[in-house]
């Protein structure tokens, strides 16, 4: 693919997943703010998420954002602090983002279970 169209679109995947994370990050802020002046325990807390389908989705999706914009963003620190250029460091990133996939996935089954 020509390098200025796939910058651009790394530019607008950095821009939709910053889109969505803020949505996920406002829905999470109000969710721990409801909990804790509710006074739920974390018992209390995992027993209303454990089976919800609702809220495992709502997790995946947030975890899916921050997969996608995360690396992006460090590719461009990588590139322009550290001058590294090339397919290693995007191999490296694109591992990275696994990585947050497979935690995040298990962090989010986790709650489900």
């Amino acid at each position: 693919m020509h390098t200025a169209r796939r910058e651009a679109r790394l530019w607008l995947a950095q821009r939709a997943s910053a889109a969505i994370l803020g949505i996920c990050v406002v829905v999470h802020l109000i969710t721990i703010i409801y909990a804790t002046r509710g006074g739920l325990s974390g018992a209390e807390i995992l027993a209303r998420t454990r089976g919800n389908a609702a809220w495992l989705a709502f997790y995946v999706v947030f975890v899916l954002a921050v997969a996608v914009h995360v690396p992006i963003g460090l590719r461009a620190i990588a590139t322009e602090w550290l001058g590294w250029h090339g397919r290693t460091r995007d191999a490296v990133l694109i591992a990275f983002g696994v990585a947050l996939v497979v935690m995040g996935f298990g962090a989010a089954w986790g709650l489900f279970l």
